[in-house]
């Protein structure tokens, strides 16, 4: 048998007895979901024994030549196709897995039942029959994909550096949505969200984004799902590779995302509902968009265990990462604003304590070892260094002129370096609350947030760049369902990726020295002798500081408002040390606005 194909059966016997049937879905090659289907108790999402919490699936992965080994959490799948059956029963268990080497796997279940099974680290639990105990193989061949696909990149990863890095060595920059934040608010998901009372006329249709679905585009139930696929097509049309979405705002501004099955349960998932959001992510994947989790909003921090990391936070978690840990690209943003007790009203918000905690918790459970951040509420002062798991901050500023953009990221970054762990820090909600990121129609130009938050992130060490609509605006943080409200800024986004990525700028090998540059409040990314990015946001003449390294340099400048190639302007070569004209910007009329010099190494 074909062992690439899209299905197969595997019919394992033990004692001449068939044991357990199960399937492997997927296509059974390198950095592919493949999940494994098994025949397992009949149960229900409302059973009185709770499928969610009174058991616990892990199967244990292991490459045969290397030893590799992944332990990775499964989970109740009622029918196994809920998404499209809308499902609340049946006898499915399902568990995700996205090999990262060839060759041939071997696999062990571990499958548990008892009270609270799901969250208990104890080995002293019963068997739950069925899978447990079963072992298998499978081959795995090397990808096929290439271009944006993740599936030919492999896992994103944290690797002690400012940026993250694939597992086939290149680096990713971001830059996309970080709004509306309840992106999955989406009339066409199952669910009781609709209807239940709780400001259902924030509930979102997509429906300008339908153009933008294209055939052979995932849907669901019989064509549902065109019109939230379709906005993900659009922000990869306009070369956006990142969007964040809240997971959990039960008690937020919102109160229509939620993984469970009603307003008011915490151990029960709806499982069909979970399922329509893979279809979006997995749909993500393939077009090469970062998924950025939120998964708990400012006023949520309290609703499950008091803010603790107990029985219904451990269980939430656990569902997520089952469902949605095997995806190359993301991050577990673990909340909103933290320890911020001066919210109003009041909540339950995480303390310093309980956000270690916590991070220990995910990244304890959390097989592939995505990278963990968290918003600043109170600060991050308590979460740097080696003894937590945090490995980053998805930060965010408070000025509607992005002015604090800069300055931010270095602190950051600075901070977390000198307490002994470097940080990967993205800028994912510059600006204000207000107003931050505002429309086209009010704003075409975005000069504000092109020159201090774009270029400001990035010429400070940022991995990336989101952005936050605000709420005194149309298309705001709660009530944007068209993404071509930004049309003009998100063009401006893909111009300074372009830059980065077209001319291959080693800027994990550089570091932001502002002071080498004449002109008070521009930026400058060094790789002292080598390379340099100069960031002039007025234009006009300036001196650079080559210090005493006596190396000829190629001068080239960029259009940050229009892109395009690398120009040349009067001064096309430097060949000497110490402090150096940069020259005027090549366009006479233009030479006030602001450009980007790029000096390289001859």
């Amino acid at each position: 048998m074909n062992q690439s194909k899209f299905t197969f059966l595997l019919v394992l016997f033990f004692s001449s007895t068939i044991l357990i049937a199960q399937k492997i879905e997927g296509e059974l090659k390198k950095w592919h979901k493949v999940t494994l289907v098994f025949d397992g108790p009949e149960s229900s999402e409302n059973a009185k024994e709770n499928p969610f919490l009174n058991y616990r699936l892990n199967v244990t992965f292991r490459h045969n030549s290397t030893n590799q080994k992944y332990v990775v959490p499964g989970y109740y799948a009622a029918d196994g196709d809920a998404g499209n059956t809308g499902a609340e029963a049946g006898n499915k268990w399902k568990v995700h897995f996205s090999p990262d080497r060839k060759g041939e796997w071997s696999y062990t279940v571990d499958f548990k039942k008892g009270k609270w099974a799901a969250v208990r680290t104890s080995e002293k639990i019963e068997s739950a029959g069925f899978m447990d105990g079963v072992t298998g193989s499978f081959f795995i061949a090397d990808t096929d994909k290439g271009g944006r696909d993740f599936r030919g990149k492999g896992r994103l990863q944290y690797v002690g550096e400012r940026y993250l890095k694939f597992q086939n060595g290149e680096y990713f920059l971001k830059c996309g949505s970080d709004a509306p934040e309840n992106f999955l608010a989406y009339v066409k998901f199952d669910g009781t969200f609709h209807n239940d009372g709780h400001k259902d006329n924030l509930v979102k249709k997509w429906s300008a984004h339908l153009q933008d679905w294209q055939v052979g585009n995932p849907t669901w139930k019989n064509g549902k799902g065109k019109e939230i696929i379709g906005a993900i097509n659009y922000l990869a049309a306009k070369g956006m590779n990142a969007f964040s979405f809240l997971t959990m705002n039960i008690a937020g501004d919102d109160q229509n995302v939620f993984p469970y099955v009603d307003y008011d349960t915490y151990d029960s998932f709806d499982i069909s509902k979970l399922d329509q959001w893979e279809v979006v992510f997995e749909h993500a994947d393939k077009l090469g968009m970062f998924l950025h989790f939120k998964t708990l909003e400012h006023e949520n921090q309290g609703l499950l265990d008091n803010g603790g990391t107990g029985l219904y936070t451990k269980l939430y978690y656990r569902e997520l990462i089952a469902r949605f840990g095997h995806h190359l690209a993301l991050n577990w943003n673990l909340a909103e604003e933290t320890g911020d007790w001066t919210a109003k009203p009041p909540t339950f918000p995480l303390d310093d304590a309980e956000r270690i905690r916590l991070a220990e918790y995910v990244a304890a459970i959390d097989p592939y070892k995505h990278h963990i951040v968290i918003h600043n509420g109170a600060w991050f002062d308590a979460l740097y260094g080696e003894k937590t798991k945090f490995t980053g901050a998805s930060l965010q500023t408070n000025k509607a002129d992005f002015s604090r953009v800069h300055s931010q990221t270095l602190r950051v970054l600075e901070e977390a370096k000198n307490a002994g762990k470097v940080w990967a820090v993205a800028v994912d909600e510059p600006g204000d609350a207000q107003h931050s990121l505002i429309t086209d129609e009010e704003d075409p130009e975005h000069n504000d947030a092109r020159k201090n938050g774009l270029w400001g992130a990035m010429m400070a060490g940022a991995w990336g760049t989101e952005w936050y609509f605000g709420y005194k605006h149309p298309h705001s943080d709660l009530s944007c369902e068209d993404y071509r409200s930004r049309d003009l800024f998100w063009e401006q986004g893909k111009i300074c990726l372009d830059f980065f990525n077209k001319n291959k700028i080693p800027v994990w090998e550089m570091n932001a020295n502002d002071q080498l540059i004449s002109s008070e409040g521009d930026y400058v990314l060094a790789k002292e002798g080598e390379v340099y990015v100069v960031f002039l946001k007025n234009g006009g003449a300036s001196i650079l500081d080559l210090g005493n390294i006596n190396t000829e340099y190629d001068v080239s400048w960029y259009n940050p408002r229009k892109g395009g190639d690398l120009q040349k302007g009067k001064i096309k070569t430097i060949a000497r040390s110490g402090k150096q004209s940069l020259g005027l910007p090549p366009v006479r009329k233009e030479r006030d606005n602001d450009w980007v010099v790029l000096l390289t190494k001859k």
